[in-house]
């Protein structure tokens, strides 16, 4: 009797412990090969506690979540005080040839630190990083050296940058590890500078752009930072929010659409506010910065966001990007595209559900050409009415649809008119053709970032 409870215990033990060594074996194949699958990462800002990580150390194209790292060369600048917020750039044929999205300031228009800075970090503007890039480090090139150079004195191993703005580049690779550590870093070292990654909008003459980060005033304490999408790295954010003084930090590489990736990173954010007295039985992942890096390519996307097999339909859908009339049906789809946790991290993490709200109101940060204006002029550029570009309805909208992604992206063109009169609307144009840019880095390929046009929604007087 017994010898058969010894053979049971060791029979249950044996098969227990076979099971584990092969979800262990699973689980160190699927650290090594993403494939399809998401990067994401939840760090507690203050101490750099990663909560939650999955494919973290996985190399990943950047796109415009790069802008975090010009920001913080720009605010090292600033802090070493080799140029003010009131120092002016001017646009050169370089930063005039970038790709959208963009200011589109005619070359010779002189923008200040601080202006480029807001217009770069609201509407993701690639000409205006270039800006950045070339009064700062003298040269796209240089400045890249020393952004890599910076990324890797913060910890950022696995980074490489050679150009400000993200657009495609085999050679400009981070991680959501990587990209952890640079928000904890601009977090930690520039927080006088903190409402640079939390404006909800700009407004230029007339016109107004809401920021592209969807959970600033639709998630519960959101308060930062940048989005990014090219087709090779899928839709990218880095998210920030605080509640009860706890600040936590999501990031998302690699998201199938706008809507997934703003979803993913709320839930993400949520987990971490709501961790509950069973949340030491989920995995112990350590400090950020003691993540080890995997020596692997970055994934490329590109087939599976912008391949021929993808119906317009759908990549349009995807391309929605921080839109207000996407409301519920936008972002409950999103939750259907991430799988859910099962068995015990089911129950320790609840059911998913949209944590985003509708858009709200908004009150627009004023930007401008030329040089720092008085708080009157400010105040009376304020004081005009303003609008925000509406998505094109009827026979122009389905025509406009025709376009790939890339054409969407790419063909549209800011108006110059509007750097020389304030208050006369932009005339952007959509193309009618899909086109190709060449980026500054010389490689054609994928989406540029964001979407060029804001969306409805009621504005704040």
């Amino acid at each position: 009797m017994q010898d058969t409870k010894f053979f049971r215990g060791w029979l249950r033990g044996f098969l227990l412990g076979g099971l584990a060594l092969s979800t262990a074996a699973i689980a160190v194949a699927l650290a090594i090969a993403p494939a399809r699958a998401m990067s994401f990462i939840l760090v507690d800002a203050d101490n750099g506690k990663v909560l939650r990580s999955e494919h973290a150390t996985y190399p990943w194209y950047p796109a415009s979540t790069t802008k975090l790292m010009t920001l913080y060369m720009a605010l090292s600048a600033i802090r070493d005080q080799r140029v003010t917020p009131d120092t002016l750039f001017t646009v050169s044929p370089n930063a005039d040839a970038q790709a959208p999205t963009k200011m589109g300031f005619p070359v010779g228009t002189q923008v200040t630190v601080d202006n480029a800075i807001k217009t770069m970090m609201v509407k993701s503007a690639n000409d205006m990083a270039v800006v950045l890039a070339e009064g700062i480090g003298g040269s796209v090139e240089a400045f890249g050296q020393q952004m890599t150079e910076t990324a890797h004195r913060l910890g950022m191993t696995e980074s490489n940058f050679v150009n400000p703005n993200g657009l495609p580049d085999d050679a400009q690779v981070v991680s959501a590890r990587d990209l952890a550590i640079l928000a904890r870093a601009l977090i930690k070292e520039f927080p006088q500078y903190s409402s640079y990654w939390q404006i909800p909008a700009i407004k230029y003459g007339r016109r107004i752009v809401r920021n592209y980060n969807p959970l600033l005033g639709r998630y519960a304490g959101a308060d930062g930072m940048k989005t990014g999408f090219i087709c090779s790295s899928g839709f990218n954010l880095v998210a920030t929010a605080t509640r009860n003084n706890r600040q936590l930090i999501a990031v998302v590489l690699g998201a199938p659409t706008s809507a997934a990736r703003a979803q993913k990173a709320a839930e993400l954010l949520e987990s971490g506010f709501a961790r509950g007295p069973l949340a030491w039985l989920l995995p112990a992942f350590g400090n950020v910065n003691s993540l080890v890096p995997i020596e692997a390519a970055p994934p490329d996307l590109k087939d599976d966001m912008c391949g021929p097999h993808r119906k317009r339909h759908a990549l349009e859908q995807a391309m929605e990007d921080s839109d207000p009339d996407a409301g519920d049906n936008s972002d409950n789809a999103a939750a259907d595209t991430n799988p859910q946790p099962s068995g015990l991290l089911s129950v320790l993490r609840g059911p998913p559900k949209n944590l985003l709200s509708e858009p709200g109101p908004v009150i627009p940060v004023v930007v401008y050409t030329g040089p720092t204006r008085s708080a009157e002029q400010i105040a009376a550029l304020a004081a005009l009415p303003g609008y925000e570009g509406t998505k094109k309805k009827g026979k122009h909208h389905k025509a406009a649809g025709a376009k790939t992604a890339e054409a969407k992206q790419d063909g549209n063109k800011e108006s110059k008119k509007e750097s020389n009169k304030e208050g006369k609307k932009d005339g952007n144009k959509a193309a009618t053709k899909p086109t190709q840019r060449k980026p500054a880095s010389g490689k054609t390929t994928g989406l540029t970032d964001q979407k060029a046009t804001a969306v409805t929604a009621p504005l704040a007087r």
